[in-house]
């Protein structure tokens, strides 16, 4: 694909988000092919000339995972040897987030891995949506690009609150959303309340209490960057109830939604739930609804390509 002089290209991880945004760019995808050998090798080949081309191509973090990591590497390190002149790589849910840091001892920081691998592999810059963590920007010494959704999620949370404004509060489902939150509660000029978590284990938590403003007859607004498991949302939204909750809406980035995560949200006190296509939904949902990053991206992409701010799609 040929649109101005961008070349779109996509792994295997999202085609239906990589045709929505080929669209929104007014071409096709680009011409690639991704494979597996008998053994499980994966194997990655342009069939088109990409050569002195801005190059993008998308990948994000879904099942399997490292397998969609390797198919991003594979594919910036053989734009690179086809000399593309640029290589952008699109990662709307960035791989091994959550892993930042040092939270015990002898424990990898993967994200940062993560970024090495992708910086060694060719890459001249990267595009990715609400962080798990800002301090994953500081991993790379390339242009980086965290894309936030909050605009986004603002204006559906007050579409879905229309009329009813002045009792809507923010929720942060944890003491480390509480930045956010709070940047979302200035900017919807109400109340903030946060819940206090405790983790026993990966992917467990416990809430134990709301911390800060009265949910007592409010629409309560959760906004966080991705729902996982659902345990500790569903748990929340549970204790928000208990209080006196009027609605309950979350908001999240990035719909992980692992093992019977839709059932526990259908079956949850939440009202509805707002996700985007970052990540392929798996199943239908009543309650689940998926808002497209296409356009956003796409513009995003042709800001890159003609060398204008980034930061004006989202001020």
């Amino acid at each position: 694909m040929n649109c101005n002089g961008i070349k779109f290209f996509s792994g295997s991880s999202n085609p239906a988000l990589a045709k929505e945004i080929a669209r929104f760019l007014g071409a096709d995808l680009g011409n690639i092919t991704i494979k597996k050998f008998a053994n499980g090798e994966t194997y990655v080949q342009f069939l088109e000339n990409i050569r002195g081309s801005d190059v993008f191509l998308l990948q994000t973090a879904v099942e399997p995972i490292n397998d969609h990591l390797v198919e991003l590497l594979m594919m910036v390190d053989a734009a690179k040897r086809a000399s593309a002149e640029r290589i952008t790589a699109v990662i709307p849910s960035y791989f091994y987030a959550r892993q930042d840091r040092k939270a015990d001892s002898r424990e990898p920081i993967s994200a940062k891995l993560t970024s090495d691998l992708i910086t060694v592999a060719g890459a001249h810059r990267v595009v990715t949506m609400d962080l798990h963590s800002d301090q994953v920007q500081g991993f790379f010494n390339i242009p980086f690009d965290n894309l936030p959704l909050r605009n986004v999620f603002v204006k559906k949370a007050l579409e879905e609150t229309q009329g009813d404004e002045k009792n809507n509060i923010i929720v942060s489902p944890d003491a480390g959303a509480a930045k956010r939150a709070t940047k979302v509660s200035i900017k919807m000029n109400c109340g903030l309340a946060i819940i206090n978590k405790v983790r026993t284990e990966h992917n467990k938590a416990h809430a134990l209490s709301i911390i800060g403003d009265e949910v007592d007859g409010k629409n309560c607004l959760i906004f966080d960057d991705m729902i996982d498991t659902g345990g500790s949302l569903c748990v929340s939204a549970k204790m928000l109830r208990d209080k006196g909750a009027k609605k309950i809406y979350a908001f999240a980035t990035h719909g992980i939604l692992s093992g019977d995560a839709i059932e526990k949200i259908d079956s949850s006190e939440l009202d509805k739930v707002f996700i985007t296509d970052s990540i392929p939904l798996k199943k239908k949902s009543g309650k689940i609804v998926v808002l497209s990053v296409a356009k956003y991206i796409a513009d995003t992409i042709t800001c890159i390509h003609n060398n204008q701010s980034v930061s004006t799609l989202f001020e």
